[in-house]
This record gives structure tokens, C-alpha cells and sequence, in this order.
């Protein structure tokens, strides 16, 4: 249930903070190609509207206000403020049709390849040049062109027609405002999510009630019916017991032994299972040497291998300290040990590694056995309990396909997991505790 609303919980996250950065994404591309295409449209207006003053044509004033002289060259104003640069004033050609345009803007005019006049249409800024904007222009333009600038980083953007005039737009305003849209959209972006956050966690609530209130009505079941089923199965091996020592035929008294043994291991095992899935029932964890329970472990299975002419191999790093419970880790390596040396060909060795895995900040410990390969399709379902994947030899053995589920959950009580995989003979299961 825990992890059922871990990965709800990410999935509405992922889900709803995707569709927040689309929307701000969207928003800063739009106003992004917003302001790309004024700048076309005012470059194309300005160098469509304007035109070389007819001479002897009486002068018209301008859109600007300006009423240039009919020499068409006006005295050059004096600039409060403006750059040390060679702006002779306002445009002289022809502007009575121009509309008013809120950018800044130059044109300049070129003659034998140098620059002849630069004029402002509009305020100038101080930290813009435009003789050095025109230079870089006409030394690196070939033909006509129309150039748009990247806008997030200033500069300027011109249309130039080839040694006869350039139009330069400086973008400095247009930056600053695309910039101010995009930490504004990060600031929205931040706090949005927290409530996203927020949200996702109530929703996850909402969402998985009914399947925890099932979840927690099934553990309920099992921990009660396992409780009710241990009072009579008590009895019954106590009588089995007393019986068999005064009974002259033990047959069937032996086969009411068996299956009690097997029927009491179940029911421990479902307890056990019951009491490990319930968060609130992990115990206080303290620092353990993790070392001495690998090496403990496998020295009391050495006798078990033995049997099945199987070897135990440790490499195991000295001074693990882990905070953990001791007897959860226990049972976690007993039944991966046992696992692997009944799964086991004969005259092979279980090999058992431990170390400190600094990359993930993790103790690493694989247990790794020479036998059947366990199959791709049954990496994740051996985990699974009651899964077993030769169910008359397991019967035979007394095992119920609990060993296992109860091992990965041990292990994520720990922060961590088992995985279990074969690859060039060898089946490995693969423990990692953080």
C-alpha cells in the first residue's frame, strides 16, 4: 500500500507539473515569436515607407514632428544623454506616411562601402553602438538581408541592402522583457508546483482509500484467521503427539504431524508477512555489524550445503555498519541462502559478496548460485507470495513461496531492494540497503 501511493502520488505530480511547463513554455515561445515577428514587420514597414528625398522637393514633416529642411539634411540636434556617436538626427527622406514605432531604431546610409550617415528614428540608448552595429554589418553582409537577432541575449537586428542602406533595430528593450516573462514564469512555475505537491498528496488520499481500506481489511483477515487457526492446530499436534507414543500403528499419526508442521509454518509465515507489511510495525533500527551476520549465517549453512554437495564462498568487506534490525536481516540472508543452495547443481559453489557501494550510498550484497536460470518472465513473480516456479518439488520441501516476498519486503522496510537474474550460468540475487 505504501508503494501504491508513492508511485500515485508521482504519478499525478509528474503528470500535472508536465502540463504546468507546457502551458509556461508555450507562453515564453509565443511572446518569444511575438516579438521576433514585430521586429520583421517594423523593419519591412520602415525600409517600405521610406524613400530618398526628390531634389528641390519642399521639405514635409515627418511623423516624428521634425520638419526637415528642403536640402533635406537637418541640422544635427543636440542629444541629451546620447552615445558619443555620428547620429546626424532624424531621418531626411520622406516619412509623412510613417507610422510611429515603439522601438529604437536607426538607418544609416552607405556610400563607396562606409558608413555616410547614421539617423535615429526615436529615443537612443547610451549602451547601444550603432556605428560599430553598422561596421559589423557591412563587413560581414554580402548580398541584401534581413537578420533577426537571438533575443534573450540583446544585440540588434537590421535590414540591409547592399552598400546603399542598413535599417538596425537595437533589441535591448525587447531582451529585457522577454527575460522579465521568463522569471516570472519560474517564480509561477515554483509555486505552482508546491500546490501541485500539495494537491497530488490529498488527491493520493482520495484515491487510494478504498484500495487501502480493502488492503487493510484483507491483513485483518489473515492476521485473525492465522490467530483463530493456532489454538485448534496446537491441540492437534499436542494429541498428534500424545497418540503417536502409545499407538502401535504411527502411520497416520505421523501424516497428522506432517501436515500440522507444514500447516504451523504456514500460518507463522502469513503473521510474519502481515507484521512486515504494516509500516508502523517495523522496529527501532541500531547500527549493526553487518559483517559479522553475513559471515555468522553462512557458517551455519555450511552444513545444509554440504549436504547437497554445494560450497559456501564468502567475500565479504570488513566493518559494515548498517542501522538495522538485526533479526529482519537475518531472515532476510537465511532465505536467500537457502534459496540458492537448494537451487543449486551439485559440486558448485554459492558465493556470497557484501561491500559499501559509495556511488549509490548503499551496502551491496549478492548471493550468486550455479543452477536452473531463473526465467525473464519470472524475475519479478518469484517475489510474489504463494509464487512458485516448480510447485510439486516445493510442496515436497515445505515451501510456500512466502520466503521470498518476505525477503523484499525486509529489505524495502530498509530503504532498499532485491533483484534476481541469471546471466552466463549463474542465478544472482541482488541486495542493495541504503
Amino acid at each position: 500500500m505504501k508503494e501504491l501511493k508513492r508511485k500515485t502520488n508521482l504519478t499525478l505530480i509528474a503528470i500535472l507539473s508536465m502540463i504546468l511547463l507546457v502551458v509556461l513554455v508555450f507562453l515564453n515561445v509565443h511572446s518569444y515569436n511575438r516579438e521576433k515577428e514585430d521586429i520583421r514587420r517594423s523593419l519591412n514597414i520602415l525600409d517600405s515607407r521610406m524613400g530618398p528625398v526628390e531634389p528641390g522637393k519642399e521639405s514635409v514633416p515627418d511623423s516624428f514632428g521634425n520638419n526637415p529642411d528642403p536640402a533635406g539634411i537637418p541640422e544635427k540636434p543636440a542629444m541629451e544623454g546620447a552615445p558619443e556617436q555620428e547620429i546626424y538626427g532624424t531621418e531626411p527622406h520622406r516619412m509623412e506616411n510613417m507610422m510611429i514605432l515603439d522601438h529604437e531604431l536607426y538607418t544609416v546610409d552607405i556610400q563607396d562601402g562606409a558608413i555616410a550617415g547614421i539617423y535615429s528614428l526615436g529615443e537612443t540608448s547610451e549602451d547601444f553602438d550603432v556605428n560599430k552595429a553598422a561596421d559589423r554589418i557591412i563587413a560581414k553582409e554580402k548580398n541584401n538581408a534581413l537578420s533577426v537577432g537571438n533575443l534573450y541575449f540583446g544585440g540588434y537586428s537590421y535590414q540591409y541592402h547592399y552598400m546603399d542602406s542598413i535599417v538596425i533595430l537595437n533589441n535591448g528593450d525587447i531582451t529585457k522583457k522577454l527575460w522579465e516573462l521568463f522569471f516570472e514564469s519560474a517564480i509561477l512555475f515554483i509555486i505552482f508546483e508546491l500546490i501541485i505537491i500539495l494537491a497530488s498528496v490529498r488527491i493520493t488520499r482520495w484515491i487510494t482509500k478504498p484500495a487501502e481500506e480493502a488492503f487493510a481489511r484483507q491483513k485483518e483477515f489473515i492476521a485473525d484467521a492465522s490467530h483463530e487457526l493456532k489454538t485448534p492446530l496446537a491441540v492437534i499436534m499436542a494429541s498428534a503427539d500424545e497418540m503417536q507414543a502409545k499407538a502401535d500403528d504411527k502411520k497416520y499419526l505421523e501424516n497428522i504431524r506432517y501436515e500440522s508442521d507444514r500447516m504451523n509454518r504456514l500460518i507463522a509465515g502469513l503473521l510474519n508477512l502481515s507484521r512486515l507489511e504494516d509500516a508502523e510495525a517495523v522496529s527501532l533500527h541500531k547500527e549493526e555489524d553487518l559483517s559479522r551476520i553475513l559471515e555468522k549465517n553462512c557458517m551455519a549453512f555450511d552444513g545444509v550445503a554440504f549436504e547437497q554437495g554445494v560450497m559456501i564462498c564468502t567475500d565479504i568487506e570488513e566493518n559494515l555498519v548498517y542501522k538495522c534490525n538485526k533479526e529482519e536481516i537475518e531472515q532476510m540472508v537465511t532465505t536467500i541462502l537457502d534459496n540458492a543452495v537448494r537451487h543449486s547443481f551439485k559440486d558448485t559453489q554459492v558465493r556470497v559478496k557484501a561491500g559499501r557501494n559509495n556511488r549509490k550510498n548503499a551496502v551491496s550484497i549478492q548471493v550468486i548460485n550455479t543452477g536452473t536460470p531463473i526465467p525473464d518472465e519470472d524475475r519479478e513473480k518469484i517475489f510474489e507470495r504463494f509464487y512458485r516456479g516448480d510447485k510439486a518439488r516445493s510442496r515436497d520441501e515445505n515451501h510456500y513461496g512466502l520466503g521470498l516476498a518476505i525477503a523484499r519486503r525486509i529489505a524495502r522496510n530498509h530503504n532498499g531492494d532485491i533483484r534476481a537474474y541469471s546471466e552466463n550460468g549463474d542465478t544472482i540475487f541482488d541486495i542493495e540497503l541504503r
